[in-house]
């Protein structure tokens, strides 16, 4: 390339980008560019990884945390975590309603008192995601341990994400729950939402494209399958039903089964139902129904045609 051709190009070059950057004033939400008031997602993701590690102390390896000694390598992590935590917790504050105008003195020491309430629910948390394992073990005969369950299974991780999103949807953090149920979402393909309630002995057998709003509730020992959605009948009224009851109840002891669609905010499945493979449901059902759908007609060939 001559001296007159690596000109031309850098002109080109120089006339993309006046063109990109006059294009971000003109004030529109996707022109913000201030990328230090939006908590950073990577490093939020790097404490859902560490924290998993606190959850399950004796499966995730980390090379950085090596130590003769159990509990200084968790306190280590722990410590870590802690440490992030605030800092993004203190940035993500700014989005919401109660710190919009504050301090950063007030952001800063409002992160670390949530952050010090989210890590006391630890145990809890721990506690709920040891019934997730026992549930997912017990009802699938493919399980060969409960080590391949914790260390394989998607469902279990997706739930175990989500476990600790809504621990923090719970204490109003802005973004970062929904940042990491996103992240589950995006390695398991199981879209949890950090506000739906979930009992005990929680399984989630497959899981790929279960979809679960926001405002679901979910009993003890409940079972869904792959591409279950307990969704919103419709969003057509977009935020003027912020906080409105969009999703089921599904009581103790149901199972769904591949492919049901269970909608609507008033619609309640009965405990100890069953919700068979493609059912659509927008209305409740009492308690030990079984829903189904009749077989379609199957139709044979065996005149030797390729062709339906």
């Amino acid at each position: 390339m001559d001296i007159g051709e690596r000109q031309n190009l850098r002109n080109e070059i120089e006339g993309i980008v006046n063109l990109i950057i006059d294009d971000y004033n003109k004030g529109r939400d996707v022109d913000q560019m201030d990328i230090f008031n939006q908590p950073d997602r990577d490093v939020v993701i790097d404490i859902v990884k560490k924290l998993l590690r606190v959850l399950y102390p004796g499966y995730f390896r980390d090379n950085v945390y090596r130590s003769y000694n159990d509990s200084n390598r968790v306190a280590v992590i722990i410590e870590d975590v802690i440490y992030n935590m605030q800092k993004q917790v203190a940035i993500a504050y700014r989005h919401g309603e109660v710190y919009q105008n504050a301090t950063d003195e007030t952001l800063t020491c409002g992160a670390r008192c949530i952050t010090h309430e989210f890590f006391k629910k630890i145990p809890h948390i721990r506690a709920l995601i040891d019934t997730d394992l026992q549930a997912s073990y017990e009802g699938d005969p493919a399980a060969f341990s409960k080590e391949e369950i914790i260390l394989s299974y998607p469902g279990l991780m997706a739930t175990a994400i989500n476990r600790m999103a809504h621990e923090l949807y719970l204490l109003k953090v802005p973004l970062i729950p929904r940042i990491m149920t996103e992240y589950a979402h995006s390695v398991t393909g199981i879209d949890i939402h950090p506000g739906a309630t979930i009992g005990k002995y929680f399984m989630i057998d497959h899981g790929t494209g279960i979809v679960i709003g926001e405002t679901s509730i979910i009993g003890e020992h409940v079972k869904v399958y792959q591409g279950v959605t307990i969704g919103a009948l419709s969003t057509r009224g977009g935020q003027a039903l912020k906080g409105a009851k969009r999703h089921p109840t599904i009581e103790d002891n149901v199972t769904i089964y591949a492919g049901a669609s269970i909608l609507g905010g008033e619609t309640v499945i009965g405990h100890d139902s069953v919700v068979g493979s493609n059912a659509f449901l927008t209305s409740s059902i009492a308690p030990g129904t079984k829903v189904s759908i009749k077989n379609q007609e199957l139709q044979f060939n065996n005149d030797g045609s390729k062709d339906f």
